[in-house]
């Protein structure tokens, strides 16, 4: 196939100081739990967005300095000479395919925990970190501080240049930088000649540009990625006035400028809250004020949008994180007119649940993220079959379809049989609710590439027994019969069923109101699942008129959404929209027409009215089908059946990520040998350095 012509201005080439980038698809920094302590998984992942196309691909920040320890959170580091070597493993993938490299160079000031190196973190003046409930506090930095802070920026930038970064950032961004720090009146109180003024405030912004232009200017980009507008009003930075007055200011110290709007949980905004393209409206200024290319980000997946920015000037590169990671291969499937073939970013965020639980990063539509290294996975390419065998999957949800997706891609006979007309599963039902539009995505990219793919049968309406799974002819039976949301209240605050939730026809569960059927109220819907799937349903029973109250063991709404950076917003809809909010409350019995709630901390008991339930504890695996294929086991090898599996949901509920990496597993290592070895490569500390 040959690329849309209407997509040529994409891959265009674009001058970046005394470079050029090879198209305008720009992978901006983003976080990803390797960091310094996993640089080859790091390097791997970052080598597989060039090989995608990306022109530039960037670090994540990168920690300059011990008194910038950002402990726990596993970041880059560029400390002194001995971590260039782990950069350059990055660099070098990334050269490998023609591509720039970038690093973030960053000092955290007050953001910086300073868990490990027991440094004491420093601030513009004397302050607390408002996002951190640490029990420390910021030092005001004296104007030696000031010249430490230069020096070390420059040093990190040199040692940048010896690791093969081609572009080397200023980050003034996402309220985490000095840099950033110094712009904000709430945090900078000085009077001196950094203090008062935008002139003075954005006076530290200016010297670390000409620094890093005057140590590495000759053969480096130099960057500067800004947040042009915190959405804080007037207590913080705005496009409309500092945000712009800091860019025409600078407009032409830098090489480029990377905009964006501030703090992170505005700028990977889920695709519940904000749509494709949506940090428009804050940076279509910048290109106004300044004659430098200018990234800009939105969650973008679709080329058409892409176009649109870059012809009606608003951005010269297509900046992307999320969706770089949901297709490192986005670029080269637009150049060579697969633009079907993309698997879109479904907004999600799980990605950035690895940054926050220091782990490896992860993506709901690229099981492959993070596994590039790890376990040799590339996102594009499979292993050809080993044998002759055929297979059965039962269960089209988001496991079993990725199984048949990647067994097909591997040459191998595939029947997909799915109990209903419906097809995806979870996906499907979940997709169907307020905002999680885009997850349908996860359904949409793989029953397309099923299509294309003659060895791949899908058998609707196919509802399997144990028998019929003796007679089928398969050689492998795989079971993605998924999960089904529990009645009785067990979940995490209750290890026994509550009192009052057998009476079915006032207790409902997410799955009665996925199938259709709605509650009546008041209603109350109970939250120990601290996922996102309580506050839609509430959201789903507000809207359509009913009086709802949200009650959770918790101290706040969907906990663990804080780390897809939901959380704030989640509850603010919520309160928006007039749903009442009972935190720290679980349910200890349930009438037939009112609960009675007990306090997490000291027990006391109160009462609500409530004409039904809704409760959202835990799920249920659908493993009848299994219990009854294990009573036939003796007559497996008779019928020709190698193995029966059960994999995602079926076997334990957990997120959509999980489901779909379970059935890609499957299909890349159901024919490795057993083994009790870790099944992924380990990076293990050599203790013969220092």
């Amino acid at each position: 196939m040959s690329r849309d012509s209407r997509f040529d201005i994409l891959f265009e080439p674009v001058k970046i100081g005394p470079l050029v980038a090879k198209n305008r698809f720009f992978q901006v920094p983003h976080c990803n739990g390797m960091g310094y302590a996993r640089p080859r998984a790091h390097a791997a992942m970052r080598g597989m967005k060039a090989e995608g196309g990306w022109a530039v691909v960037s670090t994540e920040e990168v920690e300059i300095h011990p008194s910038t320890d950002v402990s726990p959170y596993i970041e880059g580091r560029i400390w002194d000479d001995r971590d260039v070597p782990a950069l350059a493993l990055m660099t070098d993938a990334i050269h490998r395919h023609g591509a720039l490299a970038a690093i973030e160079l960053v000092h955290a000031g007050m953001s910086a925990s300073n868990h490990y190196s027991r440094e004491v973190p420093f601030a513009p003046s004397p302050i607390v970190n408002p996002a951190s409930y640490a029990p420390l506090q910021a030092r005001g930095m004296s104007k030696t501080d000031i010249r430490n802070y230069r020096r070390w920026h420059r040093d990190a930038a040199l040692r940048a240049r010896v690791a093969g970064f081609n572009i080397i950032y200023v980050y003034a961004g996402h309220s985490l930088s000095l840099a950033m720090h110094f712009l904000q009146t709430r945090h900078n109180h000085r009077s001196d000649e950094y203090g008062g003024s935008l002139i003075n405030r954005a006076r530290l912004l200016r010297e670390l540009i000409e620094d890093t232009k005057d140590a590495v200017g000759a053969d480096c980009a130099v960057a500067v990625r800004f947040a042009v507008d915190e959405l804080r009003g007037a207590d913080g930075i705005s496009a409309e006035s500092e945000g712009r007055e800091v860019v025409a200011m600078l407009a032409e110290l830098p090489d480029l400028w990377d905009v964006n709007v501030s703090d992170w949980s505005n700028d990977s905004k889920s695709s519940r809250f904000a749509a494709e393209g949506y940090q428009e409206e804050f940076v279509r200024f910048v290109k106004t004020v300044t004659t430098k290319p200018v990234v800009g980000v939105g969650r973008f997946t679709s080329p058409d949008t892409m176009v649109s920015q870059i012809r009606r000037g608003v951005l010269d590169f297509i900046g992307a994180a999320r969706p770089s990671i949901a297709d490192p291969f986005l670029p080269k499937k637009i150049e060579n007119g697969e633009v079907d073939d993309i698997r879109e970013c479904i907004g999600c965020n799980v990605c950035v649940t690895g940054d926050h639980t220091m782990t490896p990063i992860r993506c709901t539509q690229n099981p492959t993220m993070g596994e590039e290294w790890r376990k040799g996975w590339h996102p594009e390419t499979v292993p050809p079959r080993s044998g002759d065998d055929s297979f059965l999957i039962i269960g089209a949800g988001p496991s079993g379809l990725e199984c048949a997706r990647v067994l097909g891609r591997r040459g191998y006979t595939v029947h997909l049989a799915e109990a209903g007309e419906e097809l995806g599963g979870r996906v499907t039902r979940e997709s169907g609710l307020p905002g999680l539009a885009a997850w349908a995505r996860v359904r949409d990219y793989r029953l397309n590439q099923l299509k294309k793919m003659q060895n791949v049968e899908i058998l609707r309406g196919s509802r399997v027994s144990a028998a019929e799974i003796l007679e089928f002819g398969a050689t492998r039976v795989v079971l993605a019969t998924g999960s089904r949301w529990r009645r009785d209240g067990i979940g995490r605050a209750n290890s026994v069923p509550i009192p009052g939730f057998d009476t079915a026809h006032r207790v409902l569960t997410p799955d009665d109101l996925m199938d259709g059927p709605s509650s009546s109220g008041p209603v109350i819907v109970f939250d120990d699942d601290h996922y996102y799937i309580g506050a839609v349903l509430a959201e789903k029973l507000r809207l359509v008129g009913l009086d709802v109250t949200l009650v959770t063991p918790s101290d706040r709404v969907s906990a663990w959404t804080a780390n897809t950076l939901e959380q704030h917003a989640i509850q603010k809809r919520l309160l928006e929209l007039g749903v009442a909010i009972h935190t720290s409350r679980n349910i200890v019995e349930f009438n037939g027409s009112a609960v009675t709630l007990e306090c997490t901390y000291t027990g006391r008991h109160n009462t609500l009215p409530a004409a039904s339930i809704v409760t959202v504890t835990s799920r249920l695996p659908n493993d009848e089908l299994a219990l009854a294929v294990e009573t036939l086991s003796g007559e497996f090898a008779a019928a020709g059946i190698v193995s029966i599996t059960s994999i995602g949901d079926c076997l334990a509920p957990s997120t959509i990520a999980a489901a779909v990496y379970a059935g890609h597993r499957y299909a890349r290592e159901f024919d490795r040998p057993p083994s009790d070895e870790a099944a992924f490569h380990r990076e293990l500390t050599d203790i013969r350095t220092s």
